[in-house]
C-alpha cells in the first residue's frame, strides 16, 4: 500500500511537537540527561492489533533529532501481538525522550483506527461487501486517519465535500424531494462527479431506482429490509449499509447483500492501541 507523502504528514508532525515542546522545550529530559548520553528503545506493542502511522513516529523522532536513527520492522499494515517490536530507535537520549509521547500518540492512534477496521474487515470477510470510513475524522487528520482504515483492511469513502456528491436527508428535504434533488446536481456538479443518495425506506429507493444515481446509502436498515433493498438495485448502483454498526452487527448486514458498510466510529472514537516504548541500552 502506498504511503502518505511526507508533505502531507510533516504539518501534522510539527505542530504536535510544537505543542508538546511549547515555548522551553523539554525541561525535563534537558535538566535530567546529560547532552552526549545515547539511549537505544524498542516499540514494542502491549496488545494485539494492526501497525499504522509509523511514518508519523519516524519523523517525529527525526524532526527533534537528526542523529536518532529509527528501524521499523513491522511496517503500517502488519498484524502484531503482545510483545512484537515494531522497530527500535537509537540516537541521543534527550531526542529520543523528547519525542517519545508525539511519536506514540500518532502511532497508537493511528494502530488504534487500523485495527478497529480490521476486527469489521475480518468478520465480514467471507460476504462481499468492504467496510469503509466516513468524515466522521478528527479535524486535522483526516488523511491520517483514512490511510490507517486502508492499512487495517477498510476503503475510503469521499475525503471531503468537493470530491463526491451525497445527497442526504435535509438536502432531499430543501429540494423538495430527491428527483428535485437529483436534477439539480446534475445540472451543475461535472460529469465526472459520482452521486450517491441517502434512503430511509424502500419508498424513497423505488423512487431513486430510475434516476441514474451511481450509489445509494441505506440509512439504518435492518438485514432483512436491506436484503429486499438489495434485490431492489439488482446491481443498478452500489449499495451501502450505514448506521451505528458494530462488529457483530456487521455480519449480518454485510451477509444481507450489500457492497460497502460505512463505520463513523472507526475514526471519532478509534481506541489507542497500546504501544510502548522499552529502554534496551545506552
Amino acid at each position: 500500500m502506498r504511503a502518505l507523502p511526507q508533505l502531507v504528514i510533516e504539518p501534522l508532525v510539527r505542530a504536535a511537537l510544537l505543542e508538546d515542546l511549547g515555548r522551553a522545550g523539554d525541561i525535563t529530559s534537558d535538566s535530567i540527561i546529560p547532552a552526549d548520553a545515547h539511549a537505544t528503545v524498542r516499540l514494542v506493542a502491549r496488545e494485539a492489533g494492526v501497525v499504522a502511522g509509523s511514518a508519523c513516529a519516524v519523523l517525529a523522532w527525526q524532526l527533534v533529532e537528526r542523529r536518532i536513527v529509527v528501524q521499523i520492522d513491522l511496517p503500517d499494515g502488519s498484524r502484531v501481538e503482545p510483545g512484537s517490536v515494531i522497530g527500535t530507535v537509537e540516537g541521543p537520549a534527550r531526542g529520543v525522550l523528547t519525542a517519545e509521547r508525539v511519536a506514540l500518540n500518532f502511532l497508537g492512534h493511528l494502530s488504534g483506527v487500523a485495527t478497529g477496521t480490521a476486527t469489521i474487515a475480518d468478520a465480514i470477510a467471507h460476504t462481499r461487501a468492504t467496510v469503509c470510513d466516513t468524515r466522521k475524522t478528527i479535524p486535522g487528520l483526516r488523511a491520517l486517519q483514512k490511510h490507517a482504515v486502508r492499512m487495517g483492511g477498510g476503503a475510503n469513502h469521499r475525503f471531503g465535500l468537493d470530491d463526491a456528491v451525497l445527497i442526504k436527508d435535509n438536502h432531499i428535504a430543501v429540494a423538495g424531494g430527491v428527483a428535485n434533488a437529483v436534477r439539480a446536481v446534475r445540472a451543475n456538479a461535472g460529469h465526472m462527479v459520482k452521486v450517491e443518495v441517502e434512503v430511509d425506506d424502500l419508498t424513497q429507493l423505488r423512487e431513486l431506482l430510475d434516476l441514474g444515481v451511481d450509489a445509494v446509502l441505506l440509512d439504518n436498515m435492518g438485514p432483512e429490509l436491506l436484503r429486499e433493498a438489495v434485490a431492489l438495485v439488482d446491481g443498478r448502483m452500489v449499495t451501502e449499509a450505514s448506521g451505528r454498526i458494530t462488529p457483530e452487527t456487521a455480519v449480518p448486514i454485510a451477509e444481507a447483500g450489500v457492497d460497502l458498510i460505512s463505520v463513523g466510529w472507526l475514526t471519532h472514537s478509534a481506541r489507542v492501541l497500546d504501544i510502548g516504548l522499552d529502554h534496551v541500552g545506552g
